[in-house]
C-alpha cells in the first residue's frame, strides 16, 4: 500500500516533474551555432564540456569566416547564435536587428602573428623592420582577404601602420578564411602567412616566426549573440557556458584571452 502524499508532498513531485520537463525539452533541442574559423577547434571542445555538465541539446557548428556566416544570417539562414572574430560583422548583424541586443557579449580575444611551415628551419623576424619582406622575396604571403576575412582586416591594418602594406599587397594570397590561410602554409604553398596566435597553436605544423606589436592593430575580439527569433533556455545556456570559469579554461587552454 502506498501512503497518502501531503500538500507539500504533493508540491515536491510536481516540482520534479516540472524539471524533468525543462530537462527532457533542453535535451532534445539542437543548437544551431555559425562561428569564425578561426574557433572551430575550442568551440568544439566547449560544446562537448557543455553537453556533459548540462546534459543538453546536440550543438551542430558551422564554421567559416565572419563575413561569410553574417551574411547567410542576414538571409536567412538558420542560425541560432553568431560568433564573430571582430566586431563589425556583429555590429552588421545587430544594424539590421538579425541579433539579440541584450544578449551580445564579448567572449574571447586573440593577437595578430606571422608564421611560416616549420620546415623551413628555425626563423624569427622583428615585424617592425623590412627583413621578413626580403625573406618573402617574390613570393606570396598568405592571409584572409583582407576584403572581407576579419584575420584579414586586422592584418591590413597592421601592416599599413608598419608602412608595408603597400610594399606586399600586390603579392597577397587571399584565403577565403583564417584556416584556410593557415593550410596554405602547412603546405608550404606560401613561405610566411599571417593568422591568429590560437591558429598556430592548434598547428604542428608551422611556427611563430613573428607577433605584431599591439598597437598596430585594432584589439582582436569576439562578440557572440543569440540570433533575432532564435532565443531558447539552451541558447541563453550556452551563452552562459561561454562565460563560466569552466568555459575561460577551456578559451585559455586554446591561447584565447578572457576577461
Amino acid at each position: 500500500m502506498f501512503k497518502q502524499i501531503g500538500k507539500w508532498g504533493k508540491s515536491a513531485v510536481l516540482a520534479v516533474a516540472l524539471a524533468a520537463v525543462s530537462f527532457s525539452g533542453m535535451a532534445s533541442e539542437k543548437l544551431t551555432v555559425f562561428a569564425a574559423a578561426s574557433m572551430t577547434n575550442v568551440l568544439q571542445d566547449l560544446a562537448s564540456e557543455f553537453k556533459q555538465e548540462q546534459k543538453a541539446a546536440e550543438i551542430v557548428f558551422s564554421f567559416a569566416s565572419s563575413s561569410v556566416l553574417a551574411r547567410q544570417i542576414d538571409e536567412g539562414a538558420p542560425a541560432d547564435i553568431f560568433v564573430s572574430a571582430n566586431l563589425k560583422w556583429a555590429d552588421f548583424l545587430q544594424e539590421k536587428g538579425k541579433i539579440i541586443a541584450d544578449s551580445r557579449k564579448i567572449v574571447a580575444g586573440n593577437k595578430l602573428v606571422m608564421i611560416a611551415p616549420k620546415s623551413a628551419g628555425e626563423l624569427k623576424f622583428d615585424l617592425n623592420n623590412d627583413e621578413w619582406l626580403q625573406y618573402l622575396g617574390k613570393n606570396f604571403l598568405s592571409v584572409g582577404d583582407p576584403e572581407h576575412v576579419p584575420a584579414g582586416l586586422y592584418a591590413k591594418a597592421a601592416l599599413t601602420k608598419l608602412n608595408q602594406w603597400d610594399k606586399v599587397e600586390s603579392q597577397l594570397a587571399r584565403a577565403a578564411n583564417v584556416r584556410a590561410a593557415l593550410t596554405l602554409v602547412e603546405r608550404a604553398e606560401a613561405p610566411l602567412g599571417i593568422v591568429y596566435a590560437t591558429d598556430a597553436a592548434a598547428s604542428d605544423k608551422v611556427q611563430i616566426v613573428g607577433v605584431f606589436p599591439d598597437g598596430s592593430y585594432e584589439a582582436v575580439e569576439y562578440p557572440a549573440a543569440i540570433i533575432t527569433d532564435h532565443d531558447s533556455a539552451v541558447a541563453r545556456a550556452f551563452m552562459a557556458f561561454l562565460g563560466s570559469d569552466s568555459g575561460k579554461v577551456i578559451l585559455q587552454k586554446y591561447g584565447f584571452s578572457v576577461e
